[in-house]
């Protein structure tokens, strides 16, 4: 999928770069034929010819571009939206719902110093620091520390 949606947006980035390198030389062109001239009728020519078609060719060089990056983003957004139901979901219970395994089960309850949550022990935000401290329960019943929104532990203390 991803390869045959790749290949046809390549040649629109590639006219994009060509339209933008032509218009560019264009430019180039009509301003050294301007500078050469002192009056403003004999410019007037290399403005129509080179200058003008140059920058029109500059402007539709970055819509190419830009079209061209687009549909690369929108390519890739398929595949990982195609590699995403692939997957399918995980064991669905009789509701229809996805059961989604707990972070964390642990029952001892941690907090850092300074911090304003209450974690599980083994939350994935806690565990393995050495400065996470045993919670004081006086703090979680005043209010004070707020249970961790990934391994909600208020469950058990409430």
């Amino acid at each position: 999928m991803r390869t045959i949606r790749l290949r046809t947006v390549h040649p629109v980035l590639w006219a994009g770069w060509a339209a933008l390198a032509a218009g560019a030389v264009l430019c180039v062109v009509g301003w050294y034929g301007v500078s050469g001239e002192r009056f403003a009728e004999r410019q007037l020519p290399y403005l129509a010819s080179c200058t003008i078609p140059g920058a029109a060719l500059i402007i539709s060089g970055a819509v190419l571009l830009a079209h061209g990056r687009s549909s690369v983003a929108a390519a890739r957004v398929e595949e990982l939206y195609g590699l995403l139901v692939a997957a399918g979901p995980a064991e669905a219970d009789a509701s229809g719902q996805a059961a989604l395994a707990p972070l964390a089960v642990g029952r001892e309850l941690l907090t850092v110093p300074g911090g304003t949550l209450y974690h599980r022990a083994d939350c994935p935000l806690v565990a393995g620091k050495a400065e996470a401290v045993p919670v004081d329960p006086g703090l979680v019943a005043s209010g004070e520390l707020g249970p961790c929104p990934v391994c909600e532990p208020a469950e058990e203390t409430g």
